[in-house]
């Protein structure tokens, strides 16, 4: 492999590395999440609250399958990422090859198991009636797409192993643009396209996400990069498939959880009616809007951990934790001020400004919940350098203990006192704190350093 297609991230400044390389993953996280926040604001004002609603719910049944593609995917950028800060670049090439075969075995099954079961789940979630049948319609449309997903995702993670996040940001564009320009028409029914609401969004993701898919392999193919999707680089490698199930099952475990307990939490908001439904649905998009820097931040702390480790280059990875948590949290408080502070408008955005009911849960949520943001964008750094040096079990533990242990109960208790809902955001805010403490503690115990997927002959050098 021509060392062209990647960029070598075990030299160099630190805090440059990761502005590189977080700025254009940050705007190609914002793309990949605009697909949604579009949606949403193009519902609420053509379609109405209740299909703000319907959104909502329907994310953490989408959620527990885009659980397991991206804890795989995360597998194939460690290793990726790992074998290319070692120079071992054929080895890059089986993974990537192991990773698609496995991507459109996976997303076919998932796509089945999703479609027959939606209707189930979104029952089992005690869906209000006001958004069952507009939810199930928007849901079964956006699994039908589960593979195009799957390869969309891989393929970006794999990108950003090899230290390449500006081409991900491309072809993520040319898929918000088009949803951009396609939802008006598809949802609101203008000229002479059909009047599909909710349906017509999930239509126009499923055809954005096929149209970005479809350049980016055109591209990737014509350039002849390492990752180019050919049915010949297609196989399932013993050994291969080995490590990244090794690597990726503890991650699609947390991720899981995390979906899962989103429906458990979701249930308990349900059970307060139809607005608390509402707001919470527009609430859950601003959250995925505010987390994004975090999230961009540590998957390039997690690309650096695992070159550097590959390279054996630990010393590193401390100046990458601590430029990490810098720039983390100068940018996440900043944005969690101005939530709190302009909370209404922000939620008017999404179409919520009608209902008074809706209104005030929405910003009862953002300013309690809100104002713990720093907590969970502090966790999101440590646990990228566990991650990056591939110790997802670990951080498959924090998310058992943050959860199930903290998160779910406390919701399940303080909803049953006079806090009401408002006790379900305390839950999380309590969560965050759990989370972030236990990851700390365990990045400052050195623990993550002892051992790294691959072994290789590569010397460690002195830091």
């Amino acid at each position: 492999m021509d060392k062209k297609f990647g960029k070598d991230l075990t030299i160099g400044s630190i805090p440059r590395h990761l502005l590189l390389f977080s700025i254009p993953m940050l705007a190609g996280n914002a793309m990949q999440i605009g697909y949604g926040i579009v949606n949403t604001i193009w519902v609420g004002h053509l379609v109405g609250e209740n299909a703000v609603g319907a959104i909502g719910v329907s994310f953490p049944v989408i959620y527990v399958l885009v659980g397991i593609c991206m804890g795989m995917s995360m597998a194939t950028t460690i290793l990726v990422a790992q074998f290319y800060g070692a120079k071992e670049y054929r080895m890059v090439e089986r993974a990537v090859g192991n990773s698609f075969s496995l991507a459109l075995i996976l997303g076919a099954v998932m796509t089945m198991a999703g479609v027959l079961s939606s209707d189930a789940l979104l029952r089992l979630m005690a869906t209000p009636p006001e958004n069952f049948a507009m939810a199930s319609a928007y849901l079964k449309i956006n699994l039908a797409g589960m593979v195009l997903f799957y390869l969309g995702f891989l393929t970006n993670f794999i990108l950003r192993g090899i230290g390449d996040t500006v081409t991900p940001m491309v072809f993520m564009s040319i898929g918000l643009g088009l949803n951009a320009l396609l939802d008006p028409f598809l949802i609101g029914g203008f000229g002479p396209f059909p009047h599909w609401g909710l349906k017509g969004a999930a239509c126009a993701t499923l055809i954005s996400q096929a149209t970005s898919l479809g350049a980016s392999i055109f591209y990737l193919n014509r350039s002849q990069h390492v990752i180019a999707f050919r049915p010949s680089k297609l196989s399932l490698d013993g050994h291969m498939t080995f490590l990244l199930f090794k690597i990726g099952l503890p991650s699609i475990v947390q991720q899981s959880l995390v979906s899962i307990g989103s429906l458990v939490v979701t249930t308990f908001v349900n059970s307060f009616g139809s607005a608390a439904t509402n707001a919470f649905g527009a609430t859950g998009r601003i959250d995925m809007i505010v987390f994004m820097p975090a999230l961009s931040m540590s998957i390039a702390v997690s690309a650096l951990t695992g070159q550097n480790l590959g390279a054996g280059r630990p010393g590193r990875v401390k100046e990458v934790f601590k430029w990490g948590i810098v720039m983390t949290s100068s940018i996440t408080l900043f944005i969690s001020l101005v939530v709190v502070i302009l909370s209404r408008l922000i939620l008017r955005m999404f179409g919520l400004g009608d209902d008074a009911r809706v209104m005030d849960i929405g910003v009862g949520y953002l300013r309690i919940v809100g104002s713990c943001y720093i907590f969970l964008a502090i966790m999101f750094i440590s646990n990228g350098v566990i991650n990056g040096a591939g110790h997802t079990m670990v951080t498959m533990a924090f998310t058992l203990l943050s959860l199930w242990l903290v998160r779910v109960p406390a919701a399940w208790l303080l909803t049953r006192t006079s806090l009401g809902i408002t006790g379900i955001w305390m839950a999380i805010t309590l969560s965050f704190v759990t989370s972030m403490t236990a990851s700390l503690a365990y990045y400052s115990s050195g623990r993550w350093k002892k051992s790294t997927i691959i072994n290789t002959s590569v010397p460690v050098h002195a830091d």
